[in-house]
């Protein structure tokens, strides 16, 4: 078996003794129960902690008359996520601005792990973009829920016309679902894709895949954290709308 990341490794040395205990009180049976911690979610942490900094560090250095380059990046994604958040779901877009944001940028900083050498894109292993969609999936519903009422979401399920109900119904409630596969499988496959190609590339042509594969990587790596806010957008848009 590989060896795993040095902060995977350090994580397990210091943390490794509680979480094996908390995935046996749960049923769960790690691979490795000398090492529970799997590189996947040791990646998943230094993202998070990195971008709990970053915001630590534009809370802390926040200033109107000399913004510093950190807190410059931060309005334009600020900017950024509160263009398209006003385009997609319109009024009261700020509300949910803070969750597109960071589910923007926790998915771009797995995906461009990738670029560093020896290690596997995170968001190219199922259970990370799983999660990420199971929470939007969660986060969507409770808001359609909070803004409609329980009777007035659930109408969105059941179609313009009143008797067509009982065909509208269980087909909205599987395409609701279906979105998290959707959403799943659209960033795994193709952050798996981009993984594979880079590594067939560099077995290949290892003097020119660093400028160019590595480059496509980035690319992917944009887009699809792109396509996912902005899916995850759609979704509050629709659940929120009371025009349905």
């Amino acid at each position: 078996m590989p060896d795993q990341h040095l902060i995977t490794q350090f994580l397990n040395h210091v943390l490794g003794g509680p979480v094996l205990v908390l995935m046996h009180l749960v049923g769960y049976q790690p691979a490795r129960p000398a090492a529970p911690i799997d590189d996947t979610f040791a990646l998943e942490l230094v993202v998070t902690f990195l971008l709990l900094a970053f915001f630590l560090v534009v809370r802390l250095t926040l200033s109107v008359e000399k913004p510093n380059p950190v807190q410059q990046v931060a309005e334009l994604i600020h900017e950024f996520t509160g263009g398209q958040a006003e385009q997609v779901i319109g009024h009261g877009y700020q509300r949910y601005q803070a969750f597109v944001a960071c589910v923007l940028l926790f998915i771009l900083g797995n995906n461009l792990l990738g670029l560093f050498p020896q290690v596997a894109t995170p968001t190219s292993k199922p259970n990370v973009p799983l999660g990420i969609a199971v929470l939007a999936f969660l986060y969507y519903n409770f808001h359609g829920v909070r803004v409609q009422g329980p009777i007035g979401y659930l109408k969105h399920f059941m179609g313009p016309l009143w008797w067509l109900a009982p065909l509208m119904f269980p087909v909205e409630v599987v395409s609701h679902f279906a979105r998290v596969m959707s959403l799943t499988i659209r960033l795994c496959a193709n952050m798996l894709a981009s993984d594979l190609l880079i590594l067939i590339c560099f077995s290949i042509f290892p003097f020119v895949a660093p400028t160019v594969f590595l480059g496509l990587h980035f690319a992917v790596s944009l887009v699809q954290a792109y396509v996912f806010m902005l899916l995850s957008m759609i979704y509050v848009g629709m659940a929120v709308a009371h025009d349905h």
